[in-house]
């Protein structure tokens, strides 16, 4: 059996691991544009902001992998064209040889691209996007030699990248064309949390309102933002990526309403023996039973390994996305699953809304440190909907404990009653997920 997987990062290599674990004898090859295979994009703003010492160390996987797992990893070739009447791909080569392979299988994992700025002047020297291992390099070879920046874009790439400067030195202002910081995440009422978090570190914020333009002849001395000039010697835009789906459209594989190639539960295309997995994906909102489209690195993950079983003739299935997302910014982590209260009210759900502020341990306790907790329910069903959490720590597993909520359909009552733990050093004796689903209950 021979498979093809086009891309090898989160999604793709996930795909060829799982599809050889399924299946020991299959030809597994796996093709990617880059010099690099399967490095952690997410980790890039932590290796600008010093915290991580080098981009070698985002190497998912040791070159030795590749051949323990005998994947024929082919780097700097680019798939230029899928033919799925006649199963093949034709690549070519960073020398331009091109080549035609042929497959019984194939996984389309080829991630996002950034969506293109229309900012007047973005094509200027000084301004980048955050995208791959070059990127990071060339940012941060910038960064030595400037001294103020400015962001294009709050969601939380922005934010993150903004602390990298910051750490570094550079006066950092933040431009967002909402009103809120991570609008597509959280409500307004927690973003104001994190935004006066991240004001207290120096970054400056100018919000609702659009970046109209670059300044500066060859190289950048500034964003006019709204009539007013921004002074930056570097800029970043981090305004958003859309699905690659190019070769899957030209191949004339499905594109669901999202943008993202068309799939159902086993990741499968509309054309059999064709699978997709990662950004380029559209999958559903287990919620809403709606389109999605999460461009999240787990959720690659995970998508990718039940396309690698199924590919190499085994049997996963997919059950959609929340859309689970954890960050860190300074002292400070910001999560989410599910709906926010917005989004719920976009979709016709009547919620009801519980928010709890408590401590990460016992108040008394040295280093107690603050957190805000918010739960969703639906009104009719009592169903847990969606959760935020704000807060100095322990964020990341109360978030994937509302997520389970949410996957088993657990209701605001059973969270009530739920038997959580204490102990002065780690946690408080009212679990604050506990109190503020008790809060949304009392207001059912």
């Amino acid at each position: 059996m021979k498979i093809i997987v086009i891309g090898a990062n989160a999604a793709g290599l996930d795909a060829a691991v799982a599809a050889r674990k399924t299946n020991r004898v299959a030809e597994i090859t796996v093709i990617t544009e880059e010099s690099v295979a399967t490095y952690s994009r997410c980790g890039l703003p932590f290796v600008l902001s010093g915290k991580i010492s080098s981009f070698e160390k985002l190497n998912v996987y040791p070159a030795s992998t590749y051949r323990i797992m005998k994947l024929n990893l082919l780097t700097e070739t680019k798939a230029t064209h899928i033919n799925v009447d006649d199963r093949n791909v034709e690549a070519e080569s960073k020398d331009g040889k091109s080549k035609i392979l042929e497959y019984d299988g194939l996984v389309i994992a080829t991630g996002a691209i950034p969506k293109k700025s229309p900012i007047e002047g973005s094509d200027k020297d000084g301004v980048f996007t955050l995208h791959t291992l070059r990127d990071g390099m060339e940012i941060a070879k910038a960064m030595k030699h400037s001294r103020s920046a400015c962001v294009i874009g709050a969601g939380y790439i922005g934010l993150e990248i903004a602390e990298a400067l910051i750490e570094k030195g550079l006066k950092t202002s933040v431009v967002g064309s909402r009103t809120s910081v991570l609008p597509s995440i959280i409500d307004s009422d927690m973003a104001l949390i994190v935004k006066e978090h991240l004001e207290k570190h120096g970054v400056n914020f100018i919000l609702g309102k659009r970046a109209d333009a670059v300044l500066g002849e060859k190289k950048v001395k500034g964003v006019s933002v709204g009539g007013s000039e921004v002074e930056a010697d570097l800029v970043i835009t981090a305004t958003g990526v859309e699905p690659n789906v190019t070769l899957a459209r030209e191949a004339g594989i499905s594109i669901g309403e999202t943008g993202g190639i068309k799939t159902n539960m086993r990741m499968e295309t509309s054309f059999k023996g064709v699978y997709a997995a990662g950004d380029c994906a559209e999958t559903t909102n287990p919620i809403t039973h709606s389109s999605a489209l999460p461009l999240l690195g787990a959720t690659a993950v995970r998508q990718g390994r039940v396309a690698g079983v199924n590919v190499a003739g085994g049997y996963s299935t997919y059950p959609g996305a929340l859309s689970s997302i954890v960050s860190q910014m300074f002292d400070f982590e910001v999560g989410a699953t599910g709906l926010t209260e917005l989004q719920a009210r976009r979709y016709g759900l009547d919620a009801a809304i519980g928010k709890m502020r408590g401590f990460t341990r016992a108040s008394y306790y040295p280093d107690a440190k603050p957190i805000v907790v918010k739960v969703i329910l639906e009104r009719e069903s009592k169903r847990i909907i969606g959760g935020q959490i704000v807060g100095g720590e322990e964020v990341t597993q109360r978030i994937n404990a509302l997520s389970l909520a949410i996957q088993k359909n657990m209701c605001g009552y059973e969270l009530v009653k739920a038997d959580t733990c204490y102990a002065p050093s780690v946690c408080e004796a009212s679990e604050p997920m506990v109190l503020a689903a008790d809060m949304a209950m009392r207001r059912l």
